[in-house]
């Protein structure tokens, strides 16, 4: 309901205090700190850091008669996932791509106003003032939108100015909330209940066939049977996709209540309470700080459980 609006505003306080709580943490000790996994390492130390193959344990890669097992797999992984970055000569096309999802994301908020404005649709659409079962789902998407805590601190350490970095954050903050925002009223206004999530319909897929059959070779683009085979690709694809997550806002759901909090807000809290000291010495700084981390407890037990319900109800 609209009432949730006020909840995503109170997150994005929160990740953004969390943030600057990473911010003070690496100023403790620059050199040693340098990343996320250093922070977290520094207050906890290292001795049961490298664990990963033990959740996994019956794990193991066979590339030929060689077989990879173990920690080594989970290494030979991390490695293949890295590959691609290596191929570039300098990392700072990469931000020509971030630069991109923040443009896309404006163009498509600009372009639900016109439809709403300028396509007859109108913004007629009935909202709830508010909605008791939706807010468990509301407040794990709320979550989701504001998880990039683990790739502060190396932009933090790019910076060439770095007493800038925490008015560099909040405008960021401020921009995707008032973003997030936007999109909400609008589309609440113009759909209201009606929305639907965009991976089961299918009718989306016939713009995209579209531009790949134009991408095709000059002697393809007039052949019948190349256009049925995109149409058919996109839409067994489209199909399984929507058989086996009817409901992409729930899988959504619940990557941000089970993972993000403890990235974004727990773990950063922790840290610092734990770099710090902070818990020896009572003050409104470590209330806030103990009030932040039972936000994101809530979020994620309750969202937790909302999004594995659903997902389960639908598949």
């Amino acid at each position: 309901g609209w009432l949730s609006l006020i909840i995503l505003v109170l997150i994005a306080a929160a990740a953004s205090f969390t943030a600057l709580l990473i911010r003070r943490c690496m100023d403790k000790d620059p050199d040693a700190m340098t990343s996320y996994i250093d922070i977290v390492g520094h207050a906890f130390g290292r001795k049961e850091g490298d664990n990963l193959h033990k959740l996994s344990p019956h794990f193991d890669l066979k590339l030929g008669k060689l077989n990879v097992d173990g920690r080594h797999s989970f290494v030979v992984l991390a490695g293949v996932m890295i590959l691609p970055t290596m191929w570039l000569n300098d990392l700072g096309v990469l931000s020509y791509v971030s630069a991109g999802g923040v443009l896309s994301s404006m163009i498509v908020t600009v372009c639900v106003f016109f439809v709403g404005a300028t396509k007859g649709v109108g913004f007629h659409g009935k909202g709830r003032l508010f909605n008791l079962n939706g807010i468990p789902t509301a407040l794990s998407l709320y979550t989701f939108c504001y998880g990039a805590h683990a790739v502060f601190p190396p932009i933090y350490n790019s910076m060439r100015k770095k007493i800038q970095f925490s008015r560099v954050l909040l405008i960021s903050f401020a921009i995707c909330t008032i973003t997030y925002l936007t999109m909400a009223v609008l589309g609440y206004l113009i759909y209201g209940q009606n929305v639907q999530s965009q991976v089961s319909n299918y009718k989306i897929v016939m713009p995209i066939a579209t531009a790949i059959e134009n991408r095709l070779a000059a002697n393809y683009k007039d052949c019948k049977s190349a256009s049925i085979l995109i149409r058919m690709s996109l839409l067994v694809s489209t199909v399984v996709l929507a058989a086996v997550f009817p409901s992409f806002q729930s899988v959504t759901s619940l990557s941000g209540a089970f993972l993000i909090v403890v990235v974004s807000f727990l773990l950063p809290c922790v840290c610092y309470l734990k770099i710090f000291q902070v818990h020896r010495n009572w003050g409104y700084e470590l209330i806030g700080i103990l009030i932040i981390m039972l936000l994101p407890v809530f979020v994620g037990v309750l969202g937790t459980y909302s999004s594995i319900a659903q997902t389960v109800k639908q598949v």
